[in-house]
């Protein structure tokens, strides 16, 4: 990754926490904690962040009160090439006229770039996923009523008489913050909360995670393993985190990412 992203991300993650340490961007750059602190010199000399022991605080720091986990903008480059080959992997398995839930995050939004020829009944509570299909495709949308949550572009209900019970779908796709052998894991427990009142709406359950998310635990688990049907990931997938799967039962579909980087540079060209 390029010094511009690189500092491109911090200054998204400082607006966005506060407060970020030194390892949380590493891991979002895979960037070395040398590299980062050199990068955070620069920005503190800049004046655009403040140096602090272990990380980086804002200038102004930002209201309190948003949700658990990454923000949209701050993943949404992250493991790029990885996300898009899951996310045609994930709109592979639709037919026309389905009708599918997807969930908010930056994996299942790259779905978006795949589903311009489909014709389909759509629910997400995703601002950025709705967003995009309304401009750029012939898909029905659905969204419940809520609030929406701007650092993470979700739309959550605290009602359970909201548009989320009246549709039914065959398939649920997810994003997810770590898999592992007790299940899903989620970070927030609003997000939560709202991903499984849209599980009870579908008939099967598909988690879409680049090869990453198996060595990433959270504190919160979504679901069980056997609630899942499809687990999509990269070609970078662990061994042991195959042996998980497939001794759960699970579907297990690898994109390719190699293809899709050919793709992505074929279309530049």
């Amino acid at each position: 990754m390029h010094e511009r992203e690189r500092h491109r991300i911090i200054l998204s993650a400082v607006q966005e926490k506060s407060v970020v340490t030194i390892q949380d961007i590493s891991e979002l750059t895979e960037a070395s904690e040398a590299t980062i602190r050199r990068d955070i010199a620069a920005l503190h000399v800049q004046g655009k962040i403040r140096r602090v022991r272990g990380g980086a605080e804002a200038v102004h720091p930002p209201q309190l009160g948003n949700l658990a986990g990454r923000p949209f903008r701050v993943s949404e480059s992250v493991n790029i090439d990885k996300k898009r080959s899951i996310a045609r992997a994930a709109v592979d398995l639709c037919d026309q006229g389905d009708a599918i839930i997807i969930n908010g995050g930056t994996t299942t939004f790259q779905m978006v770039h795949f589903m311009a020829a489909h014709r389909m009944q759509v629910m997400t509570n995703s601002f950025a996923i709705a967003e995009h299909l309304v401009k750029h495709s012939k898909n029905t949308v659905t969204v419940p009523g809520g609030v929406i949550y701007r650092e993470q572009s979700l739309i959550l209900s605290p009602f359970d008489n909201d548009a989320i019970r009246n549709f039914y779908a065959r398939r649920f796709f997810i994003g997810a913050q770590g898999v592992g052998p007790l299940g899903i894991m989620e970070s927030d427990a609003q997000i939560i909360q709202s991903e499984q009142k849209l599980m009870h709406q579908a008939d099967e359950l598909v988690v879409m995670v680049d090869s990453s998310k198996f060595h990433r635990r959270s504190s919160l688990i979504l679901c069980p393993l056997d609630r899942v049907s499809t687990i999509i990931t990269d070609d970078g997938v662990p061994e042991d985190s195959v042996r998980m799967i497939e001794d759960a039962g699970i579907k297990l579909v690898i994109a390719s990412t190699i293809s899709q980087v050919k793709e992505d540079s074929s279309s530049v060209a």
